[in-house]
């Protein structure tokens, strides 16, 4: 808790790509925010707690007209963000998605600008290089999930730690903050797992980054901390939740995180299913009017995937089947693309799709596995081969690689602006997508911004600035 502390208050990165993979994470996930408006189960849960509860000066929620308090915006945002899982992700001993703790960081910069304080775009990118680190390094080595417990947790105590910085906490506040995140406790996984998958999994996260923001106010006051949340004997987290293991550091924290983030680029799906939907989209074309010939179809895959997204049986709702990897796979092979409207009701009752999955074997391929969990590599390998009544095949197609790994920035950074531009589009006028894209594509514009200028941009409705 202490070297978290000494990062989130001293810290100052440095890294040019550091800050350059932030600017364009923040656009990403940002757009993902505002794609998720349309989809009323989000948007039911969005708003103020109680309606007309509204604050002349609070923090906004993008594509919205409300203004909340900056707890409750944190959990609009942050919900938002993670609805369609299609912001960014991290694998390695613990999964997750750091631009989560957005929600929190947007939230707490624009409420505190629309205070007073002067804080620029900046200054949020900075922050979220921070909450990328601390969120990822915890989640290289330590694996949550295998003690039943839910990765939002480190979003909580990312949040919680960079949020009581951002106030201007003392050491001793940041650890308060930090020491209560952890004290909290974890979120159990069942709702990522059958038969309990449901779309908690998609306001989780929200919940998480808001309960950090919340945390670092209260430290603010001088709410105390508890030195030894994680280690006491028999009541702290590692003996109550984690099973007796203490936490293992494999790297110092800077901003290692940000530079190797995965971004998700051409469709929305758990992140261990991205190179075997790609895989599918190699072989459309072998199949095109050929689905009832098919026999077998062989997904050759990772570990983590079998672990968590190796389904089979009924798939209730839109979050039991963007995390099912049989099921994206046989979207991607009948249909070529695969959107969030793909794991909706109206397309899940295709009878071709839960007749290709009946056909589909999943193995692991050790090499996978350990390519994956190579720190050189971090690889989220799949290969996909399909045969025929006739007794013909197809080759053996394998992605390595997914669109959106560091190795293959380059050729992603492109599509995540066409993205970007897209989901503006599903919310904003032409007008101000156009000053949106302009200002996040010239870096030391944007950097220069004051936050609530920024935010202003996103405003929908009666509040929306003229054109």
């Amino acid at each position: 808790m202490i070297d978290i502390a000494d990062y989130a208050a001293g810290y100052v990165p440095e890294s040019k790509e550091a800050y350059e993979t932030a600017r364009y994470c923040l656009m990403d996930t940002l757009g993902c925010a505002l794609l998720a408006l349309r989809y009323p189960e989000c948007t039911k849960l969005l708003g103020p707690i109680v309606p007309g509860a509204l604050l002349a000066d609070g923090a906004r929620v993008p594509g919205t007209e409300w203004e909340l308090d900056p707890v409750h915006a944190a959990f609009n945002i942050g919900c938002m963000i993670r609805w369609l899982d299609f912001n960014d992700t991290w694998l390695a001993a613990e999964w997750g998605h750091p631009s989560d703790n957005l929600g929190g960081i947007l939230a707490l910069a624009d409420y505190l600008s629309r205070s007073g304080r002067r804080i620029t775009v900046r200054e949020v990118l900075m922050a979220m290089i921070k909450a990328h680190e601390i969120q990822g390094i915890l989640a290289l080595a330590n694996s949550f999930n295998r003690a039943g417990l839910d990765h939002v947790l480190l979003v909580r105590v990312a949040t919680a730690a960079v949020a009581a910085a951002m106030l201007g906490g003392t050491k001793e506040q940041i650890l308060s903050a930090i020491s209560n995140g952890w004290t909290d406790g974890g979120s159990l996984r069942l709702y990522r797992h059958a038969p309990n998958t449901g779309s908690r999994k998609s306001w989780a996260a929200g919940d998480a980054t808001s309960r950090g923001v919340r945390l670092a106010l209260m430290a603010l006051t001088g709410e105390a901390g508890y030195p030894s949340a994680l280690s006491a004997k028999g009541w702290g987290f590692y003996d109550v939740l984690f099973r007796g293991k203490s936490f293992s550091l494999p790297r110092p924290f800077g901003s290692y995180v940000m530079e190797n983030v995965l971004f998700k680029i051409s469709f929305p799906a758990e992140f261990h299913a991205q190179t075997a939907v790609e895989c599918a989209f190699k072989l459309r074309d072998r199949v095109r009017g050929r689905l009832d010939q098919i026999e077998k179809v062989i997904i050759t895959t990772q570990e983590s995937a079998i672990r968590i997204i190796d389904k089979s049986g009924p798939l209730y709702n839109p979050a039991d089947r963007d995390h099912c990897l049989q099921y994206m796979v046989a979207v991607g092979l009948i249909f070529g693309e695969l959107t969030a409207d793909h794991y909706q009701e109206s397309v899940a009752q295709d009878p071709r799709i839960d007749g290709l999955r009946a056909k589909m074997a999943v193995v692991e391929e050790p090499q996978y596995t350990r390519d994956y969990l190579d720190p050189e590599k971090r690889s989220i390998a799949n290969a996909l081969q399909l045969f025929f009544k006739d007794g013909s095949c197809t080759e053996k197609v394998a992605v390595e690689y997914p669109l959106g790994h560091r190795r293959r920035r380059v050729e992603a950074i492109p599509l995540l602006i066409k993205k970007f531009e897209a989901n503006l589009a599903s919310r904003l006028a032409p007008a101000r997508r156009k000053q949106i894209v302009d200002l996040c594509l010239d870096s030391e514009s944007l950097q220069s911004t004051p936050v609530d200028e920024f935010m202003g941009l996103f405003v929908v409705g009666s509040r929306s600035p003229p054109e």
